[in-house]
């Protein structure tokens, strides 16, 4: 008897990682606003839609980084410093995630959208 482990390798093939591309928020405006003239609403709508038309999903990440220069905000109660970005040697940044599922789909997105991501 096949276990449905292998009868889905078989049937789908070598299952591979795909990657995900962190880009900053103004990117993905710039990106988005380009996407919405060539496709409708509803692709941006729906996440099952926009994976099978775009090749990708959107996830907004928020994390704390590090950074390397000193606390400008010594002596400011804890409340404030986390309200305004700032703890602890670390920055709050906001960033989008756009996970692909495609990898034909994920190279045309690299080709079409390098100067926005490298510029």
């Amino acid at each position: 008897m096949v276990s449905a482990l292998e009868f889905m390798t078989h049937v789908i093939g070598i299952m591979t990682k795909m990657p995900t591309l962190k880009i900053t928020v103004n990117q993905w405006q710039r990106i988005r606003a380009d996407l919405h003239t060539e496709h409708p609403k509803s692709v941006f709508m729906l996440k099952d839609k926009m994976r099978k038309v775009l090749g990708f999903t959107v996830r907004e990440h928020q994390e704390w980084v590090p950074d390397k220069e000193a606390d400008p905000r010594e002596g400011f109660d804890l409340f404030s410093v986390q309200n305004d970005g700032w703890y602890k040697g670390k920055r709050h940044e906001h960033s989008i995630r756009l996970d692909f599922y495609n990898e034909r789909k994920y190279t045309m997105f690299m080709l079409k959208y390098s100067e926005y991501l490298n510029g």
